[in-house]
């Protein structure tokens, strides 16, 4: 009844696997575990990932190239037997002992997608890794209240529950981007799929070193102008990019851009520190988008 999808690169995906066998106990139902690994190149965890396929219940494959995450969880839905998928990242843990029964519990016909969100270790003493904590923790670590407010805009694929059809119903680029998150929000959007949040939170325990992740947001940022920016309402499902059009509705683009070049250097020095300022990470990642061509 239901199929939980990991997708995995150069991670090890087993804690969670054996977490979530041990939660399957509590089920009434039948579910299985398929986790795909992308090609990792680090052997170890190749060679852990796959003793995955020697566990009950689940089914462990590995694509010969590296596919890239939306490629892999397409790969991993053809494969699902069940109506219902759970996509869970592979680097995440349940923050409960009853994540999947309450997962369960939702499994209603009027049902369609269900996000259980994500918390951050409150205690966190890694510089290296500051920005994508504390991003973490005042961004996406939010009650459901919170995100059933504006439910678009709160879609992390890496703890979802949805219909197979849903999911299969969405047309995805061919092409490798960051910021696909904000792609299948938009296309659940137009879809008017019926998206609800619950408090069913899983932690987000692999986090990228400051620097790597301020480039993939940047990324992320090139592919709002890039591949979403035009699309119509899109404003509806990100705020930065209600923002930015915004900004070229008052004819204000240019003036943000230059005023980009001045205090870029300044504003990276305080995000790149060991107490990142998030204020300026918005201002940093709206004036970049305001100087892309």
């Amino acid at each position: 009844m239901l199929s939980i999808l990991i997708p995995t690169y150069n991670y090890n995906a087993s804690p969670l696997i054996d977490s979530l066998l041990q939660q399957g106990k509590l089920l009434d139902h039948e579910f299985e575990i398929i986790c795909c690994d992308d090609c990792s190149t680090d052997e170890a965890i190749l060679a852990e990932n796959a003793a995955i396929a020697s566990k009950a219940c689940c089914t462990y494959f590995r694509n010969s190239k590296n596919e890239g995450r939306t490629k892999t969880r397409t790969l991993l839905a053809e494969k699902a037997q069940y109506d219902w998928l759970l996509f869970l990242d592979a680097d995440v843990l349940p923050v409960t002992e009853d994540f999947l029964l309450t997962y369960s519990k939702a499994l209603h016909p009027d049902t369609e997608v269900v996000l259980g969100g994500c918390q951050y270790s409150a205690k966190h003493k890694d510089p290296e890794t500051a920005l994508r904590w504390k991003f973490g923790m005042q961004r996406e670590s939010q009650e459901a209240t919170v995100r059933n407010k504006n439910p678009y805009s709160h879609i992390l694929s890496g703890n979802i529950l949805l219909r197979k059809n849903v999911f299969q119903a969405v047309v995805f680029p061919t092409t490798k981007f960051y910021g696909m998150d904000i792609y299948f929000a938009y296309q659940l959007y137009l879809q008017k799929v019926n998206v609800f949040h619950i408090n069913n939170p899983v932690y987000h325990l692999g986090l990228e070193p400051n620097a790597d992740f301020f480039q993939k947001s940047l990324d992320a940022v090139r592919t709002r102008k890039e591949v979403l920016y035009g699309l119509p309402n899109i404003e509806q499902v990100n705020p930065m990019l209600k923002h930015y059009k915004t900004l070229c509705n008052y004819g204000l683009r240019p003036f943000v851009s230059f005023g980009f070049t001045v205090v870029s250097g300044f504003l990276k020095k305080r995000i790149l520190r060991a107490n990142p300022n998030l204020f300026y990470f918005d201002l940093y990642r709206l004036g970049y988008l305001c100087s892309l061509k």
